[in-house]
């Protein structure tokens, strides 16, 4: 355990009859972006109000660096935390929030001037040192709570939803800030979010928690792509499921039937048997949509159903349909990758053909 840099040890956190988090364990490395995810009362934020020293777990042990801090008080943890609503001191000018911890820590002003000054020159803030919060735009004072928190250099900082006050745009500015801080800092981030978006463009890897409980630990490619569950397949991005029974294997493929649809082939990764349910997880940008079916040397002609267009939304880069094959409705994303006004339109109503390759879906086996 000494080698690892952050470990939750078998954690266990109650509040009343409530089990917030149940027998967590995980390993978070050193310099790393590491997300919390996970749904509104899934126990992420409880995680992190223990690493931060705000909540003591019934159970289980937290390390830092080989250390035991499970007991410390926050005053006595290099960690620190920044805030969705910033917290920033209103009559303090920027440069004096930032300087707050150093003055604190009763640091040498010379070395102050120069850590505030680097820091708020980091961020791109040097021009409004002296102004106040009430001042500043929101992406302007998430920077400084940020800046603030890291100009001591804390071993782990921690972000609790912080850009949930932003609107969209500057959300997606900010992301990019984030990550470009990381990058030249260096230092640990444990990031808590609901917003996978923000999860998936911002980390090294990701616990998707459910119930208190982690259902996946992971890289963003392979929770989207391979997800362990049903839950994490639904909760990362949109998915369509045939939920079915195995009825044939075919070397490393296997035929699924799912009620009132034709059989699907999906690749056998989890080397299933005949008889097994199983759920199979379907992106909706893996269905094409056509007018007129694949030609059969395609690679995608045995996963071939006829379907209605029942729905339509037009979204600039892409067009969302919702179609009606057999009894399922399905979603399919089609990207406009060529100018759409040159293409025979697909309208409401139309007789279709949703396809896809076998390799393209993904089997969660039901437990």
């Amino acid at each position: 355990m000494n080698n690892d840099f952050l470990v939750f040890d078998h954690v266990t956190k109650r509040f009343g009859a409530l089990t917030a988090v149940n027998d967590v364990s995980l390993t978070v490395n050193k310099g790393e972006f590491f997300s919390l995810l996970g749904p509104s009362g899934c126990g992420k934020t409880t995680l992190l109000r223990m690493l931060g020293g705000f909540e003591r777990p019934d159970s289980g042990r937290i390390y830092l660096e080989g250390k035991d801090i499970t007991d410390l008080p926050p005053n006595q943890r290099r960690i620190h935390t920044v805030f969705q609503n910033y917290a920033l001191f209103p009559t303090m000018t920027i440069w004096d929030n930032i300087a707050f911890s150093l003055k604190l820590a009763k640091v040498d002003k010379q070395e102050i001037e120069e850590k505030v000054d680097a820091i708020l020159e980091m961020i791109k803030l040097s021009e409004h040192a002296w102004k106040y919060p009430h001042q500043l735009s929101g992406g302007q004072k998430q920077r400084v709570a940020i800046a603030r928190a890291l100009v001591d250099r804390p071993q782990v900082l921690l972000l609790d939803e912080p850009l949930a006050a932003l609107d969209l745009k500057l959300r997606q500015h900010m992301l990019l800030e984030l990550d470009t801080i990381h990058d030249r800092v260096g230092i640990t981030f444990m990031y808590v979010t609901h917003d996978q978006g923000e999860a998936m463009s911002l980390s090294d890897r990701i616990a998707v928690i459910n119930k208190g409980r982690i259902e996946q630990l992971d890289g963003p490619a392979r929770i989207y792509e391979a997800p362990s569950s049903r839950f994490v397949a639904s909760f990362i991005g949109d998915t369509n499921f045939f939920h079915g029974e195995i009825v044939s294997v075919d070397g490393d493929y296997c035929f699924i039937q799912a009620e009132g649809f034709p059989q699907i082939k999906a690749f056998n990764d989890k080397q299933l048997k005949v008889g097994q349910e199983v759920d199979l997880s379907v992106r909706p940008e893996k269905i094409r949509v056509t007018l007129a079916p694949p030609s059969p040397d395609s690679g995608a002609a045995i996963n071939v159903f006829p379907s209605t267009v029942k729905d339509i939304v037009y979204q600039g880069v892409y067009t969302k349909y919702w179609v009606k094959s057999s009894v399922l409705q399905i979603s399919a994303l089609v990207p406009h990758s060529r100018f759409l006004l040159d293409q025979e339109p697909i309208t409401w109503n139309d007789e279709v053909f949703v396809w896809w390759h076998p390799d393209d879906g993904y089997m969660v086996e039901v437990a």
